[in-house]
């Protein structure tokens, strides 16, 4: 059977118009949105480029610590969003910024894959590109995997159906919320296909349920 491609929608529905139907449909669901207000879906505020570095930059790290790389990287860089500048550090200048072995080595695959165009982060190109080929393009990079992935079709491309089902947060959520034990990410695989196609939205309130009915800190994900 032909795995299912999930296509960007060609009707422009906001997030806060997908969560009014979803509550609409599921009353576990209305209860979250009531307590939680609207979903908080900033614009990208970067070239998707420059998101992505940021990604793998602040993966396993502190928050306070990543934007302090994160700072030094791009003074040395001079253009965040240009993948020769940061190709043309040296691993040496890499480390310099706090950079570790292996995320310097990821920065640096994803920008020689985007230069040589394996890698292709055109907006017409990921306009025209359905969420499991841009899932597929990016995990051929170094140190991105599907939850990197995931999150940048959620957060920098505004896809709205997106079901990360890796994501602990979205599984402890959801038991939370449904009253059941968090699902493992197999199970909850077709547990999202009711919020189809605004599954990124139903996620969104996972992560709030952690911290509306768990005490969780509260994340950089739903701020």
């Amino acid at each position: 059977m032909t795995k299912r491609q999930t296509r960007p929608a060609t009707r422009t529905v906001s997030h806060k118009t997908a969560a009014v139907e979803l509550a609409a449909r599921d009353p576990v669901l209305a209860r979250l949105i009531e307590a939680a207000g609207p979903p908080v879906f900033r614009p990208p505020s970067e070239t998707a480029f420059a998101a992505l570095c940021r990604s793998v930059l602040y993966q396993q790290l502190a928050g306070a610590a990543a934007a302090a790389i994160h700072r030094r990287l791009i003074a040395a860089m001079g253009d965040p969003d240009d993948p020769a500048a940061l190709l043309g550090l040296s691993e040496e200048a890499l480390r310099s910024v706090g950079l570790s072995r292996n995320k310097a080595e990821s920065l640096r695959d994803l920008a020689a894959k985007v230069l040589d165009g394996s890698v292709d982060l055109h907006p017409r190109h990921l306009a025209r590109s359905s969420d499991d080929e841009i899932v597929s393009q990016l995990t051929v990079v170094r140190g991105i995997g599907s939850w990197t992935a995931q999150m940048f079709l959620m957060f920098q491309l505004r896809r709205l159906d997106v079901w990360p089902t890796g994501d602990f947060g979205v599984r402890r959520g959801y038991g939370l919320a449904w009253g059941v034990s968090a699902p493992s990410a197999r199970a909850l695989e077709p547990l999202g296909d009711p919020f189809r196609p605004y599954r990124s939205i139903a996620a969104w309130y996972c992560w709030r349920a952690c911290e509306l009915l768990a005490g969780a800190g509260d994340s950089a994900l739903t701020r």
